[in-house]
């Protein structure tokens, strides 16, 4: 017989504290406390969608178990069971029979949300909100998920300048559902309330324009301001009130301080806002002594000071020079023992006396001893292997503290591109001043490291397709290992590309492979590329014209072969390149006739060695390096055939020069260019050279310029057709025969600015201001603008620096790991092309798949 329930323990009396009230009730003369019961039976209640044995199995209570009542168990089921947050309320109620414990657990379920409706809004915009305010059908409803929810969207909005914006969350019951409710969310922004003016009174010593420039965030409205609303929120208000006062202690003002501010609403729906200001005396530093300093000199800290008696005074400046937050690169007196191993250091600037318009003032230093790194660590990163990271890392174990190379360790893990670079965190952990040990934590999140290319276009007489996979975080030692493909073996840090294009007239194939850090000690990369090409002619009709028909009995064949090594420098400093690479390539003509081609059968051989010095310090994304620069010099070498071929190619010229001006032996012409080209002969110097500067307001100034020349050993011989500058346009790499390079000029179509053959020359010279949209690692957006000008020569003689095409315009590029980086530019060409002095106007450029 079933015994008779009591309610005996645990009234729990809501969800949604974080430490839950309990009711206590005992009845000695039913259960005795501290007595070993034998758990007889347990029941669960008020079940309305959940099994009744997934709650017993979640107790992880048996039938047959000891245990006593009142217990701390029963309390721990209770909180584990209220922390799935799948119920709103549990009840336990126990009785006994004997020894015999007989269990119920009472459960009011959350209910589930089964619909959902946004209204008030554009629908466009409701996706938004979804995401952020994670709505979705069977969320369970608490009153603290509808309270966030309407507390996130009201910020929402009033962050956007709507500060009147309401916002309603309602529920009803879905009776057509068990346990569910309906949820009507009512969005009302209300007008945008933009500033309508600015007012500061009290001001003497600095004008209005130049304390509005101050308030980085708040303004007043300005036609020709498109790139900062004049929205009012209250947080950044606040926020520019300190920077108008740091304006004034820039400037000599320390006194300086706001008497009042009002915020008054206009019947237009805008708003004025009234400033007064007391200024106060302006001051000028005094003498700046140094106290407790024995690690360096006051001479060294003065100079890294840069502050000096008769100074106006300066607290915003004192303060960056002694620590600046915004840089932790940055050359303070904080850094500079940070630098030294003096984690543990302190350096707090007092002033000592304030005479009339002077201040005196002490920098007080405590430099407490040397600190080590004693343990390394790297949280995060599910896919790639510790060993990828690590090797990259400037901190090891019992080295000197030195928070430099903690910087500069996060631009490494940065410039991998397998982590998002605005995630990367090193935390210190577990500093001990006494020990002199400090314990560094990189916190990293994985991003997707793999790309797929795939896209089609029209384009030289018919479609062209393209796919192309780039793996790079690869790990080849893995390849047979079943276990290790997730789709694919990764995590060593290595570079797998694979590329197919093809068309009616030509299919090309393309792979290669990089290892950075060849034999795991030292940064030697090695790489390897094949690639093959087939190119057919068009056919020709009866009357001589082409058909636009494939001719397959015309072909040109081309396969490459590349090897190269690279390896990291320790002098000038560790951020140097020494590369190498042997590259060969065969060219191979069967009745292929064109006028770059002047022998239609035959082959060509290029046999090439290419020597280079870069340095790559920008940072800390390669996606978008807000710092640094990127410089590399490079030259590419045949060996001076000429010299010991025993062949005149004087006579072979002269004969040559003879045949075309009369017209006769093409065949014969043929045979010489053969014979000249067999193997190719030729010398290219390329410099190219980007520099990086962060200004105010997140944008960034790419400053760039590149250079490149063709040359040959033997005038006579002459230059080669191949390996030609083409300028001009989108300079998108695309499909090539001859080893040609495509230099972008936006505003100017492709290959516009350089001869049908391509030229031997060319500079360029470029300004480009980015601005960040989003640095997420689903998708990294930024905005530009340019200017950029640069030209093409057919020879030395005719090379003027200064006789460049010119072009401005604005772009936006997008950045997904899985497809790379895409693109958009409108350039406008200030120069004519053709001769007519009449500008290009403007050409719209796309950008696919190409690198930063």
């Amino acid at each position: 017989m079933q015994p008779k329930l009591i309610k005996i323990l645990f009234v729990l009396c809501t969800l949604f504290f974080s430490s839950h009230s309990i009711a206590q009730v005992t009845e000695d003369e039913i259960i005795e406390k501290g007595k070993q019961y034998t758990l007889a039976e347990i029941e669960v209640t008020g079940l309305k969608t959940f099994n009744k044995q997934t709650v017993i199995t979640a107790t992880g209570l048996r039938v047959g178990q000891k245990m006593s009542f009142p217990s701390d168990e029963i309390s721990d089921i209770i909180k584990k069971l209220i922390g799935y947050d799948l119920f709103s309320n549990v009840d336990v109620y126990a009785a006994t029979e004997g020894d015999n414990l007989y269990l119920t657990f009472d459960l009011q379920e959350l209910p589930a949300l089964s619909d959902f409706k946004i209204v008030g809004i554009k629908d466009r915009k409701k996706e938004d909100i979804i995401t952020d305010t994670e709505l979705k059908k069977g969320k369970k409803v608490t009153e603290s998920f509808i309270v966030n929810t309407r507390n996130f969207l009201i910020n929402k909005y009033k962050d956007d300048g709507y500060s009147n914006a309401k916002v309603t969350v309602t529920t009803r019951v879905d009776s057509t559902e068990a346990n569910a409710v309906k949820m009507l969310i009512n969005i009302d922004k209300g007008a945008r309330l933009k500033i309508k003016s600015i007012d500061i009174v009290g001001n003497e010593k600095l004008s209005d324009k130049k304390l509005r420039k101050a308030m980085k965030n708040t303004k007043q409205k300005a036609i020709y301001r498109f790139w900062k609303k004049s929205k009012y929120i209250p947080e950044n208000f606040e926020e520019d009130l300190s920077s108008l006062l740091d304006k004034y202690k820039e400037n000599g003002y320390r006194d300086a301080r706001i008497l009042s501010d009002s915020v008054i609403s206009n019947d237009d729906n805008t708003l004025s806002i009234a400033i007064k200001v007391q200024e106060g005396d302006k001051y000028y530093f005094g003498d700046i002594e140094f106290v407790g300093n024995n690690v360096y000199s006051d001479a060294t800290l003065k100079k890294v000071l840069g502050l000096k008696k008769g100074d106006t005074y300066n607290g915003v400046l004192l303060k960056k020079r002694i620590q600046d937050n915004t840089d932790p690169d940055a050359d303070d007196i904080t850094n500079l023992y940070q630098n030294s191993g003096y984690l543990f250091s302190n350096i707090s600037p007092v002033e000592v006396s304030a005479k009339n318009d002077t201040i005196d003032f002490e920098i007080r230093i405590i430099e407490g001893k040397p600190a080590y790194f004693s343990h390394i660590t790297v949280v995060g990163n599910d896919r790639t292997n510790d060993h990828v990271i690590y090797r990259e890392l400037r901190t090891k174990p019992g080295e000197l503290y030195q928070k430099s190379n903690v910087v500069r360790s996060v631009r490494e893990i940065s410039q991998l591109g397998f982590f998002d670079p605005e995630s990367v965190d090193p935390q210190i952990k577990n500093a001990n001043a006494a020990a002199g040990t400090v314990d560094v934590e990189y916190h990293v999140v994985e991003k997707g490291s793999s790309q797929v290319q795939l896209q089609g276009g029209y384009g030289g007489g018919g479609f062209i397709g393209t796919l192309g996979l780039s793996f790079n975080n690869f790990s080849i030692r893995n390849i047979f290992n079943k276990k290790a493909y997730r789709p694919l073996p990764m995590g060593d840090g290595q570079s797998l590309a694979l590329r197919l294009q093809a068309s009616r007239f030509y299919q090309t194939y393309s792979f290669s492979f990089a290892e950075p850090w060849l034999g795991g000690t030292e940064p030697k990369q090695l790489s390897v590329s094949l690639n093959h090409t087939k190119q057919y002619a068009s056919s020709y009709s009866s009357t001589g014209y082409y058909t636009g028909n494939v001719d397959k009995s015309r072909r040109f064949l081309i396969t490459g072969v590349s090897i190269g090594i690279a390896k990291r420098l320790k002098a000038p400093d560790d951020y140097f390149y020494f590369s190498q690479a042997l590259s060969l390539q065969h060219y191979n003509l069967k009745n292929y006739s064109t006028s770059l081609f002047t022998f239609p059968n035959g082959h060509s051989n290029s046999l090439a060695y290419t020597v280079g010095l870069s340095r790559k310090s920008s940072g800390p994304s390669p996606i978008f390096p807000k710092t640094g620069s990127d410089f590399s010099l490079s030259a590419k070498f045949t060996l001076p055939y000429s010299l010991f071929d025993g062949v005149d190619y004087k006579a072979l010229r002269e004969e040559r020069d003879e045949l075309e001006a009369s017209g006769d032996d093409i065949d014969r012409i043929g045979e010489i260019d053969q014979k000249r080209f067999e193997w190719l002969e030729f010398y290219k110097i390329k410099f190219s050279g980007n520099w990086y500067t962060s200004l105010p307001a997140k944008f960034v100034l790419k400053t760039g310029s590149e250079f490149g020349f063709l040359g040959s050993y033997n005038s006579s011989r002459g230059l080669v057709p191949f390996e030609r500058f083409f300028v001009g346009g989108d300079g998108m790499a695309n499909y090539t025969l001859d080893g040609r390079e495509n230099v972008q000029l936006r505003g100017y179509p492709n290959q516009s600015l350089s001869s049908s053959d391509g030229s031997v020359i060319y500079n360029k010279f470029s300004l480009e201001l980015r601005y960040p949209i989003t640095l997420k690692p689903q998708a990294s957006i930024y905005a530009l603008t340019f200017i950029e000008g640069g030209a093409a020569f057919d020879s030395f003689r005719e090379f003027n620096p200064f006789q460049l095409k010119r072009s401005a315009g604005f772009g936006l590029r997008i950045f997904m790991p899985a497809f790379g980086l895409l693109g958009i530019d409108f350039g406008h060409g200030f120069d004519s092309i053709d001769g007519t002095n009449q500008p290009n106007g403007w050409e719209t450029h796309f950008v696919i798949g190409q690198q930063f």
